[in-house]
């Protein structure tokens, strides 16, 4: 039998990385993963080392590539990966010169205080969509340069390459001779322009970032180079780059205006895409570079739920409610309704668009009948009010009405879930037959600039038939639920304006 055309997919996440092949009818041929060392060297400090992450992608993608043995005929390699996480290296030796940074780091929190109380972050976020946050690039690399002047010095020389995961990824499997990113990636930096599509010198200078440090910017589907051969034992374009949640995106092929896909995991990513037009959020969102059907640039809206997922497993590890997080589906659906029982898993505040910080976690309408399946609706309830909410956000703010939402991630395979988010939303609710979308992803950008499939019709044909579940919900049973789930987000609120969380006056003894 003859090899079939395929692409490796790299999913660099912030835990593991996966590689998988993909060939060009849409199989999964081989897949292998790994993960790799967090470290904590103080609280709210989260780092990685970016050599460790370079050894174990560099494992999984040859493990993925020894499993297929003769069946592939390799075309290309796609990245994606964690966004916002800083690598600097010696341009020279491709040696770290400090820990990765990562994007769960707040160690920049008195950097953004001091910028906004500038007065810039108006037009630092017309600029790039953003806000100051230590979530975001850009201020790690305030803080390395502040904190090592000595790198600053080697960053302006031009010794020194800084990069997002992506650009780390592609200096190693070049051997140095590129160093670059994608719009997507770019897009998360806080030093990219939106309008212009490139790195804007005012940010750089408000970020005290040199631009010889920075990557060449790429459009998603195109050329990164080609892997030397001694590093995965192919010699093969690099040809694909997206973020994960936009490579997400485009493997559910969300490639026009108003399409929108939503990630069910811990949190949730909701994103939406808005083609050619920019738009300024007035409700909290995130404007984003996304991808069009060719991997060029394109704009997106981008929403997220803090806790979406985290609330089950809280049901399962901190009450034993659950013995598994798959057992909601079944309690969930052994109650006729959810007798007025509703769940705001705010554990860490509420985000977009409440945006109330000091919100916390609340269960409302409780009696002595509730039970624990009670909870367990409740909390796949949230999930699909909390995803609703932003899409109401966004259809706010673009004027864009969203027609169906797309979803993977872990709890998207809960049925139960996906039949009440969609008549939650009153939309159709669209599951891949496949939902490891970041990496098919990374995988369709890099096949379309190799010619493994010739257009976004092609693959999302090879990728198979999804589930589509139709809204079932009446429009006097939706508006019933939706107005239980606001006076819930009420109460989660107004119980924080009666006191702040760690209020000495709270639970004092007598």
């Amino acid at each position: 039998m003859s090899s079939v055309p395929a692409v490796l997919a790299i999913d660099q996440g912030t835990t593991g990385t996966t590689a998988l092949v993909v060939a060009q009818d849409g199989r999964v041929l081989s897949r292998a993963y790994s993960e790799f060392t967090q470290h904590f060297p103080e609280p709210g400090w989260v780092e990685h080392d970016a050599l460790e992450i370079w050894e174990v992608t560099r494992k999984v993608a040859r493990t993925a590539l020894a499993n297929v043995g003769q069946d592939a005929d390799l075309a290309g390699v796609g990245i994606t990966n964690q966004r916002e996480t800083v690598v600097l290296w010696d341009r020279e030796t491709l040696e770290p010169v400090h820990r990765a940074i990562v994007w769960q780091d707040r160690r920049t929190t008195p950097i953004c205080q001091e910028l906004k109380g500038r007065d810039l972050e108006g037009d630092v976020r017309r600029r790039t969509g953003l806000l100051f946050d230590p979530y975001f690039s850009g201020t790690k690399l305030t803080w390395l340069f502040r904190n090592h002047p000595e790198l600053r010095a080697r960053a302006e020389s031009g010794d020194l390459a800084v990069g997002t995961v992506d650009s780390w990824l592609i200096a190693r499997l070049t051997q140095g001779a590129v160093h670059a990113t994608d719009h997507t990636n770019a897009s998360r930096t806080l030093l990219y322009n939106l309008e212009d599509q490139g790195w804007d010198p005012v940010l750089m200078d408000i970020l005290e970032v040199p631009e010889p440090v920075l990557p060449d910017v790429r459009a998603s589907s195109g050329a990164f180079g080609h892997v030397v051969g001694d590093e995965l034992g192919i010699e093969v374009p690099i040809a694909g780059v997206a973020g994960d949640q936009q490579a997400a995106l485009f493997g559910q092929g969300c490639w026009a205006e108003g399409l929108a896909k939503n990630t069910y995991g811990t949190g949730a990513f909701l994103l939406l895409h808005t083609g050619r037009n920019r738009v300024e959020s007035g409700t909290g969102l995130l404007t984003t570079m996304a991808c069009d059907e060719r991997g060029g640039p394109a704009y997106a809206l981008e929403g997220s739920v803090f806790v979406a997922g985290a609330a089950v497993q809280w049901l399962r590890d901190g009450l034993g409610i659950l013995g598994s997080a798959q057992a909601s589906e079944e309690m969930a659906a052994s109650l006729a309704s959810n007798d007025g029982v509703y769940f705001v898993p705010a554990f860490v505040g509420l985000g977009a668009p409440q945006w109330d910080p000091h919100a916390r976690g609340t269960i409302v309408g409780l009696t002595r009948g509730t039970s624990g399946a009670h909870l367990a609706r409740a909390a796949l309830e949230a999930m699909a009010y909390s995803t609703a909410d932003l899409i109401d956000a966004m259809e706010a703010d673009s004027g864009v009405t969203t027609h169906e939402l797309r979803v993977d991630g872990g709890a998207a395979m809960n049925d139960w879930l996906m039949r009440f988010q969609a008549g939650i939303l009153g939309v159709p609710v669209r599951r891949p037959s496949l939902v490891e979308t970041t990496a098919l992803g990374a995988a369709g950008l890099a096949g379309l600039a190799v010619g493994v499939w010739t257009d976004g019709v092609e693959l999302m044909g090879a990728l198979g038939e999804a589930m589509v579940f139709e809204p079932m919900m009446s429009e006097d049973d939706r508006g019933a639920a939706v107005q239980g789930w606001n006076r819930a987000l009420q109460t989660a609120r107004a119980w924080s304006d009666l006191g702040r969380p760690g209020d000495p006056k709270q639970n004092r003894a007598p």
